[in-house]
């Protein structure tokens, strides 16, 4: 039997979100603008935020020109004011809330003994406190329709690369918050998924350790194991709706996640050795 094509495959997985609001933070490229294209083949009005917003208002005009609702909502996750704004904005306009997604983040790299108090915040306060705050506004409204939370993790929450720790202890902290979240929110219909994804299509290797974007840094990270953005969306999207506690993709993000839960001295031994 022939395999199912692209287009019966979105036939298939259509409208379990029809009607229903979502809400995209870091919303203007990467995993936030394929999850809201992804949402609306799904039927869902989607207002993505972020700090610019000439990337939002494109990622609304592809949602308008694909039929959907967008609202496009300038937020800074730092700021605790911007996201209790942002979230009644979306309340307002669009007329409640089902889904809140916290991906905005980015990657502070470089060693230990190098990293100064200031990036070590401007990481935690990015992808830490930012998911936490964009929890915390959302939930009081997710639970009036019983919807549904989900912060973008990574696997480097389980696996930790050499020059990669402020991003990895980023990840450990969103880990602890989703599964305390899960338990938290247990029994209040509103479901808390944490994703663990693998090497995904986004600009997060052209973000510099001050959050600032440069087109012309290089990627390093193995092409040949990274997930296009619309793929990984889709994957993400089915985990949400189905409301799953924890998901881990994609095949080699799988395998570290395993290996640096269950055989850390094997990870350990794999990394100092492959740097001499």
């Amino acid at each position: 039997m022939a395999a199912p094509s692209r287009s019966c495959y979105a036939q298939g997985m259509a409208k379990r979100f029809d009607n229903k609001v979502v809400w995209i933070t870091g919303g203007g490229s990467g995993i936030g603008r394929a999850l809201a294209l992804a949402f609306a083949k799904e039927g869902a009005a989607v207002a993505v935020s972020g700090r610019r917003e000439d990337r939002l208002q494109e990622v609304v005009r592809e949602l308008e020109s694909a039929g959907a609702k967008g609202l496009a909502v300038r937020c800074d996750v730092t700021d605790e004011a911007s996201v209790a704004e942002a979230v009644q904005k979306v309340v307002r306009t669009l007329g409640g809330l089902d889904v809140a997604v916290a991906n905005a983040g980015f990657s502070v790299a470089g060693r230990v003994e190098k990293l100064s108090a200031a990036d070590w915040r401007r990481q935690l306060d990015v992808n830490v406190i930012g998911a936490a705050m964009t929890a915390r506004y959302a939930i009081p409204h997710l639970r009036e329709r019983k919807g549904r939370l989900a912060l973008i993790g990574s696997v480097s929450a389980m696996m930790v690369a050499p020059g990669f720790g402020a991003y990895s202890a980023s990840k450990y902290a969103v880990r602890a918050i989703g599964q305390a979240l899960a338990a938290e929110l247990h029994g209040s219909g509103v479901s808390c998924t944490t994703i663990h994804p693998g090497y995904i299509d986004s600009e997060i290797a052209q973000v510099d350790n001050q959050g600032r974007f440069d087109p012309q840094r290089e990627d390093r990270r193995p092409k040949n194991l990274i997930w296009r953005s619309d793929r990984a969306a889709r994957v993400i999207v089915d985990a949400i709706a189905k409301r799953k506690r924890e998901f881990t993709f994609t095949g080699h993000g799988k395998v570290g996640a395993f290996a640096g839960r269950h055989m850390p001295g094997l990870v350990h031994f794999s990394m100092t050795r492959s740097r001499k």
